[in-house]
């Protein structure tokens, strides 16, 4: 897959501290990945560098709205989202991205692509379940809930008192008597 390259930051050129970058995620991003899952995204995502002698502590912060389905409903509905995520660059003989929390650069890099990360922490961020708030506290009109609730089993009431008066089945005095006769 190719790289995108608004999300390579260059460190090269800058000096020691902290950096700050700025990024707009729309839904683009994410047919990069083929991931399709969101119908629409608006995040905004900022990235904090701060450069060190011997390595890059890279923190990425966003927060957004992404239109998703209800797994209830199937109804679209505004997802908001919000998180940090927080790894480190170091510099090695060769690349290395098997730890999460550690990248390894060969030395001699000028640049870190980014990409990856902002990806799965934004998909990583989606709650497990998607429900659309209107379902929780009732207030969701849809189609699929009005065919759901006429097609659901009514409830049977049963009356537990006779019908007229005390009067018992004969058969069960005799088992009645059983129970005081201790």
């Amino acid at each position: 897959m190719k790289e995108l390259k608004e999300f390579t930051i260059p460190f090269v050129g800058l000096k020691l501290g902290e950096h700050q970058f700025d990024f707009k995620i729309g839904k683009s991003f994410f047919e990069h990945f083929e991931y399709d899952e969101f119908n629409d995204v608006d995040i905004k995502l900022g990235v904090l560098l701060n450069k060190k002698t011997t390595l890059l502590e890279i923190t990425l912060s966003f927060n957004g709205i992404v239109n998703v389905q209800c797994d209830i409903t199937n109804e679209p509905y505004d997802q908001s989202l919000s998180g940090d995520y927080h790894f480190v660059v170091k510099f090695g003989n060769e690349f290395n991205d098997e730890n999460e929390d550690l990248l390894i650069l060969p030395h001699g890099s000028y640049e870190v692509n980014i990409e990856q990360y902002v990806y799965e922490s934004i998909v990583l961020a989606m709650p497990s379940r998607r429900i659309h708030p209107g379902v929780t506290d009732g207030t969701l009109q849809s189609d699929i809930l009005a065919k759901l609730e006429e097609l659901s089993p009514k409830a049977i009431e049963i009356e537990n008192t006779p019908e007229d008066g005390d009067e018992t089945d004969p058969r069960w005095d005799s088992l009645k008597k059983l129970l005081t006769d201790k």
